[in-house]
């Protein structure tokens, strides 16, 4: 029987590269595939395009594999930038990675592989696939063992197509142990750090790429109460219950009596008034959610689960915490909390699980306030 042929993302980071020597041991013909998504302004200051490449070609080379690069710039930009702008310019904060991951590296990327032969994708994700005992033939989105690393939420977007032919090496490896094998191996990027931030804005401050993107108009900062405290340079700029770069000083009329003030939070936005309100105080009523609604589902089956008592996630970094779910109707769902949730944002994820297992789940419209 001739070997299985996976076409693998090879990012030149050192998750994609342990999981195609991973891939290459249990005995799978490996191909690796460089994937660039964005070429507007890609500079050696933020974007590390050039860099990764050089570490891809240097893994494949240390690996004895193939691989070869191929340009997605085109359907970034129709299927995930133009998403993203729209969603910052309506006020809401999008994940651009959730997006990427269902549009580009399981759909650009998976069609792309099956045009080369491949049996199977897989990339350097911290997830797992398995196929189902209740229903055979079909496959679920598990955690990855590393809770710490588990990108499931990422990828809850993915349908049944697209996991039947999907890999994820790292699902049952902790990240230490990943880079101890890459030392191990002598693959050349081994103490290379792992990536952070959004891929076609690379490490630049994010308000300045924005500017370049968006229409924005300042605007008051109001307290609850009314009370004008300052000016923001733009409601898109802005996401629910952040605290840094707000931009307000310290404010008589609000602070204790020893000369001491509560940190601010951006706790709202008014479209239409062009208003942003802030309040003080991490706990603020505001900043507290008891329920949400989300639309745009997906789900992992390709039906909603029975409703009823699940776990979810509103944020990446985030702990499971406890719902009521129901669907509203087929396009909406609606998720109750047991203990109110804090800056629950519209434009993020809200995803659904069973214990270790992602059912999906949809992006976040509005929340009920406390």
């Amino acid at each position: 029987m001739s070997k299985k042929k996976v076409v693998i993302g090879l990012s030149g980071g050192v998750d994609s590269s342990v999981s195609a020597a991973l891939l290459k041991e249990q005995g799978y013909e490996v191909i690796g595939l460089f994937m660039k998504n964005w070429e507007d302004d890609d500079d050696a200051e933020y974007c590390s395009t050039r860099q990764d490449w050089i570490d891809a070609v240097s893994v494949a080379d240390v690996l004895g594999i193939d691989i070869e690069a191929v340009n997605f710039s085109a359907e970034y930009k129709d299927r995930v930038f133009a998403e993203f702008l729209r969603e910052y310019q309506a006020g809401r904060t999008p994940n651009p990675d959730v997006l990427c991951n269902a549009e580009i590296k399981f759909k650009a990327f998976l069609d792309h592989a099956m045009h080369l032969g491949a049996d199977l994708i897989a990339t350097g994700h911290y997830a797992r696939v398995r196929e189902s005992t209740v229903a055979p033939g079909s496959f679920e989105l598990l955690k990855a063992i590393d809770h710490t690393k588990d990108q499931s939420y990422f990828l809850h977007r993915l349908n049944q197509a697209q996991l039947s032919k999907t890999l994820f090496p790292l699902g049952e490896i902790r990240k230490t142990e990943v880079r101890k094998m890459a030392e191990q191996l002598g693959l050349p990027n081994a103490a290379k750090k792992d990536s952070t931030g959004i891929c076609f804005i690379g490490e630049r401050p994010f308000r300045e790429f924005l500017n370049r993107y968006l229409s924005y108009q300042p605007g008051p900062m109001k307290t609850p109460e009314g009370d004008i405290v300052g000016e923001h340079v733009g409601l898109s700029f802005y996401t629910l219950g952040q605290r840094k770069g707000i931009g307000i000083g310290g404010i008589k009329a609000h602070q204790h009596a020893d000369g001491s003030s509560d940190a601010w939070y951006v706790a709202r936005k008014d479209m239409e008034g062009n208003t942003l309100y802030v309040v003080q105080g991490h706990d603020h009523p505001w900043l507290l959610s008891a329920s949400l609604d989300a639309e745009q589902l997906s789900w992992i089956a390709g039906m909603p689960p029975v409703g009823g008592q699940l776990s979810a996630k509103t944020r990446y970094r985030q702990a499971d915490v406890s719902c009521d779910f129901r669907m509203v109707d087929p396009q909406r769902m609606q998720l109750a909390f047991d203990a109110s949730q804090w800056a629950v944002t519209p434009g993020q994820s809200a995803v659904l699980y069973r214990d270790d297992v992602c059912l999906g789940g949809g992006i976040i419209a509005n929340s009920l306030v406390l």
